[in-house]
């Protein structure tokens, strides 16, 4: 019996809690299918974000985990924190996800940015049971603001952003408000490449979702939370989050709050009116 307990409790120890990037879900595509990305393209995104962000962890005495199950048909990924000690910090991504025929290389982009930012997004966080930190991840509309007002800004600026731009149709509502913030063609770019990888998500989140509507940047959300909506906002509401994240001019290099959500982020207390965390998930700042 003794054995049975002690068995039992070393088992919960070392086990993880997810924050998966959609609901669960019984969708599962398999390798043989001919969709979405190539495991090239799935390992390149990878690659890409884990170059940047791994530096990032090591300076908080961490260590990234990025976790690459091709293979699998699962349509989903996720971030945890190891139980003991709290210092593995995994993101967990699965082929089947890449797979899918509307993921592209920037969308699958938004979805790895997204799971470190359950590790990186700060405030508002939400309760984790049975680990170090019971606090430790961003809840889920955070790690959408994390993935577009930080994460991909980063990701992309290397990038020739004009160059990727030219053969997209920019819609009309990016196009101006990305204009207005910012002046310099570069950022321009990056901001309207950002907000179209935030649109590919949410378009691919819609057809997941019940009623699978349509989402668009002139369709925002008119929904009001008065408390702070931790679960997954519907795709509309996700996609007015990557937007802001996208509209928000803060330096990208410096860190969201991990109590204060106005630190690092646009707030109307810091006298933003743009780029702010949109009321179908988040509370006025």
């Amino acid at each position: 019996m003794k054995n049975t307990i002690l068995a039992l409790a070393l088992s919960l120890l070392s086990t993880t809690c997810f924050a998966d990037f959609v609901p669960e879900n019984d969708l599962i595509i398999s390798s043989s299918f001919p969709g979405g990305l190539s495991v090239d393209q799935f390992n390149k995104v990878i690659d890409k974000v884990a170059a940047i962000y791994s530096p990032v962890i090591a300076a908080k005495g961490a260590t990234l985990d990025m976790k690459r199950d091709w293979e699998s048909g699962k349509v989903n990924a996720y971030a945890s924190r190891d139980m003991a000690r709290g210092t593995i910090w995994t993101v967990a991504m699965f082929g089947g996800l890449a797979r899918h025929p509307l993921m592209t290389e920037d969308a699958f982009a938004v979805v790895v940015c997204h799971e470190l930012g359950h590790h990186l997004g700060g405030a508002p966080k939400k309760t984790q049971p049975f680990q170090v930190d019971r606090k430790w991840g961003s809840n889920e509309g955070e790690a959408d603001y994390f993935a577009t007002v930080k994460c991909l800004k980063k990701v992309f600026a290397p990038d020739d952003n004009e160059a990727v731009l030219a053969d997209k149709t920019i819609p009309p509502e990016v196009k101006t408000k990305c204009q207005l913030i910012y002046k310099n063609a570069q950022e321009n770019a990056l901001c309207q490449r950002v907000s179209l990888a935030g649109l590919e998500v949410a378009i691919f989140l819609s057809t997941l979702g019940k009623d699978k509507k349509e989402v668009s940047f002139s369709t925002p959300d008119t929904k009001k939370v008065w408390m702070i909506d931790n679960d997954h906002p519907n795709a509309q509401c996700r996609l007015d989050t990557y937007f802001s994240g996208a509209l928000c001019d803060k330096d990208a290099g410096v860190e969201l709050g991990q109590k204060d959500p106005s630190e690092g982020a646009c707030a109307k207390k810091n006298g933003d009116s743009t780029g702010l965390r949109p009321r179908c998930w988040m509370t006025t700042l």
